[in-house]
C-alpha cells in the first residue's frame, strides 16, 4: 500500500505530470510478438490505420485494472495467433510519487495446463494476492467504442460500468459484487430443488441482505462524490443529471441501512416461490438501473443525439478521472480509444486541457493525428503500423 501524503500537495506534484506510465512491454500479445515501448509521463498519443494495433496497446493498458480487460475476452484467446498453448504477459514500469514500480501481469500457464484461466500480478517481483491489490499502485478508467451504447442498452449494461467507476475509489466493491451474485445464484440453485435445506437458505439469504445493501450504499456515496465532480467541471461538455432506480435505492434514500437489510430479507422470504419460477431474485441491488439526464433540458440521454450521448459519456468518465486524480490513492491512467475524432475542436481542446490540469496520463487512439494538434508538446506521439510502433515527437 502506497503511503498516505497531504492530498493538495499530491495535486500540485501530480499536475506536474510527474506521474505515469514510462516503459510497456507486450510479449506474445496479440499482434505483438515483442514490444518495447518507452516514454515519458506526458499523455500519449497513438495514430495510425485501422487495424494497425493501437487498441490492442489500450486494452493491455487495461489488464492493470481488475477484470479480463476492456473487451472481456477470455484470457486464453489474446495469446498470439500461432502461439496458443503459451503464455501472453504485459508489463510496465509506473513513475509514482514515491520513486519507480514494475507491474506486471499474464496468463497463468500452469493453470492454463489445468484448464484454469488465471492472471498472474506481480509488483517489483512480488506475486499479489488478488487483482484489486493492484488498486494500491494504479487506478485505469477508460472510454471505448464498445460505450457509445450505454444509454441505449439494458440496465446491466450501465450497472457494469457504474460498479467499475465505484471500484475506481472502494476497492473492495469488487468483492462486494462477487460474493452477492454468487450467494444469490446458490439460492436460485437451491429454490429449484424441493429438498433444499432451509438453514442454508437462510444463511445465503442474509448473506445477500449483508452484501446488496452494502453494495447499494457504495453506488449512492460515489454518485453522490460524482454528482459533485461534475458540477466543479469548468468545460464544455454537459452537465448531467444522475439517479439510481430500484427498490433497494429507494429503501436506502427513505430508511437507514438496518430498515433496508430488514425489508431486503422479508422480501426473500416472501418471494422464494416466485423467485425460483423467475430462476433469480426478484429485487435486489442486481434490479438496479443508472439513470442519466441532460442536466439543461431534463432529457434522457438516451433520447439525446447520438452526439450527445457521447459528451454526457466524457462527462462522467472525465468526472470520475478528476476524482481519482485528486482523491484516490495510486496513478490513474485515463484510456480513450478513438473518442477524439468525434469532436469538434472546441470539445477537443477543452479535453486536451482538463487532462492537463488533472495532471493524469492519457493514452489515446486516432487514425489522423491532425485532431491532436492542439495537445501540442503537452503529449507525445507515436505512430502504428502493422504491430510496429515508432515516435514521431
Amino acid at each position: 500500500m502506497l503511503p498516505q501524503k497531504d492530498q493538495a500537495a499530491i495535486s500540485l506534484v501530480k499536475n506536474l505530470q510527474l506521474t505515469g506510465v514510462t516503459r510497456l512491454n507486450l510479449s506474445l500479445y496479440r499482434c505483438y510478438n515483442d514490444l518495447r515501448f518507452i516514454c515519458d509521463t506526458r499523455s500519449v498519443v497513438l495514430t495510425g490505420p485501422n487495424g494497425a494495433g493501437k487498441t490492442n496497446i489500450l486494452e493491455a493498458l487495461s489488464f492493470f485494472s481488475p477484470g479480463r480487460g476492456f473487451r472481456r475476452a477470455k484470457l486464453s484467446e489474446i495469446v498470439q495467433q500461432g502461439q496458443e498453448g503459451e503464455a501472453w504477459a504485459v508489463s510496465l514500469q509506473l513513475a509514482t510519487l514515491y520513486g519507480p514500480l514494475d507491474i506486471g501481469t499474464g496468463l497463468d500457464l500452469d493453470a492454463l495446463k489445468l484448464g484454469q484461466e488465471k492472471r498472474m500480478m506481480r509488483v517489483n517481483a512480488q506475486a499479489l494476492r488478488g487483482q484489486a491489490a493492484l488498486s494500491a499502485y494504479i487506478k485505469v478508467i477508460w472510454l471505448i467504442p464498445q460505450m457509445d451504447r450505454l444509454f441505449l442498452d439494458a440496465a446491466s449494461v450501465r450497472r457494469k460500468f457504474l460498479d467499475r467507476l465505484v471500484f475506481s475509489m472502494d476497492p473492495l466493491h469488487v468483492g462486494r459484487v462477487v460474493r452477492y451474485e454468487h450467494a444469490m445464484r446458490e439460492r436460485g440453485h437451491l429454490l429449484r430443488n424441493s429438498s433444499y435445506d432451509p438453514q442454508w437458505l437462510s444463511v445465503l439469504e442474509t448473506r445477500m441482505v449483508t452484501e446488496g445493501i452494502a453494495i447499494a450504499a457504495a453506488r449512492a456515496q460515489f454518485l453522490a462524490v460524482l454528482r459533485e465532480a461534475i458540477d466543479r467541471s469548468q468545460g464544455i461538455f454537459p452537465r448531467a443529471y444522475l439517479k439510481l432506480n430500484g427498490d433497494v435505492d429507494d429503501w436506502l434514500q427513505a430508511g437507514s441501512a438496518l430498515e433496508g437489510e430488514e425489508k431486503f430479507l422479508e422480501i426473500l422470504k416472501t418471494q422464494r416461490r416466485k423467485d425460483a419460477m423467475r430462476g433469480r431474485a426478484s429485487q435486489g441491488p442486481h434490479r438496479t438501473d443508472l439513470e442519466v439526464r441532460f442536466a439543461d433540458t431534463n432529457m434522457p440521454a438516451g433520447q439525446c443525439s447520438t452526439g450527445e450521448q457521447k459528451a454526457l459519456l466524457i462527462t462522467l468518465v472525465m468526472a470520475a478521472a478528476r476524482i481519482q486524480a485528486t482523491q484516490g490513492e495510486g496513478v490513474t491512467i485515463l484510456l480513450l480509444d478513438e473518442v477524439v475524432a468525434h469532436l469538434d475542436q472546441y470539445r477537443r481542446h477543452a479535453l486536451y486541457d482538463e487532462i492537463t490540469q488533472l495532471g493524469i496520463q492519457a493514452w489515446m487512439t486516432g487514425t489522423d493525428q491532425q485532431i491532436f494538434k492542439d495537445f501540442g508538446d503537452r503529449a507525445q506521439f507515436f505512430h502504428v503500423e502493422n504491430a510496429h510502433v515508432t515516435r514521431e515527437r
